[in-house]
C-alpha cells in the first residue's frame, strides 16, 4: 500500500473541512431570513383580534382576525415596517376585551380604516389599544394571555 505524502495528506483534510463547512451552511443560504408580525393567543377562549399602525400615508387600522384558543398566526408577512403597533382584542367566549389608551377606529366587520381622528362622526366606533414596542426589530411576536397570568392586558 502506497502512503500519501504529508503535505497531500494535509491538503486533502483542509479540502474535507472546506466542503463540510460548504455543505452545513446550505441550508442556511438557501432559506430567506423570516420576518413577520405574528400573534398568538395563549388564553383559553376565542379572540377577535384589531391592529393599528402607522405606515407612510399616516394612521391605520385593520380587523377582524379571528383566532382559536391557543392558536398563533400571521398578521403581516415580512419585515416590519412600523416600530410601534396597538392591539385590541375582544373575547369572543368570556366576554371582555385587551385594550389600553391609544384610541383607534374599528367596526363590527372586517376593516380596513385609514386615520384615528373622528371616528364615531365617521361612522365607526372607537377603541382604546394597548402599544406593543417592537424594538424596530425585523420580526416580533405579540402573545395574547388570560388576565389572571401576572404581566397580562386585562380584558
Amino acid at each position: 500500500m502506497r502512503s500519501v505524502p504529508r503535505r497531500a495528506s494535509r491538503q486533502i483534510l483542509r479540502l474535507v473541512v472546506v466542503m463540510a463547512l460548504i455543505a452545513g451552511s446550505l441550508p442556511f443560504l438557501a432559506v430567506p431570513a423570516h420576518a413577520d408580525l405574528r400573534l398568538c393567543n395563549m388564553t383559553g377562549s376565542r379572540v377577535g383580534i384589531a391592529i393599528g399602525y402607522r405606515d407612510p400615508q399616516g394612521w391605520v387600522t385593520e380587523g377582524w382576525w379571528n383566532f382559536e384558543a391557543r392558536e398563533c398566526e400571521t398578521i403581516f408577512a415580512g419585515a416590519l415596517t412600523a416600530r410601534y403597533y396597538y392591539v385590541y382584542a375582544v373575547d369572543y367566549d368570556r366576554g371582555g376585551e385587551w385594550g389600553g389608551s391609544s384610541y383607534m377606529c374599528t367596526r363590527e366587520r372586517e376593516f380596513t380604516i385609514r386615520g384615528i381622528e373622528d371616528c364615531l362622526v365617521r361612522g365607526y366606533d372607537r377603541n382604546g389599544f394597548f402599544e406593543v414596542d417592537t424594538g424596530q426589530q425585523r420580526s416580533w411576536t405579540i402573545q395574547l394571555t388570560d388576565p389572571d397570568r401576572q404581566g397580562a392586558p386585562s380584558p
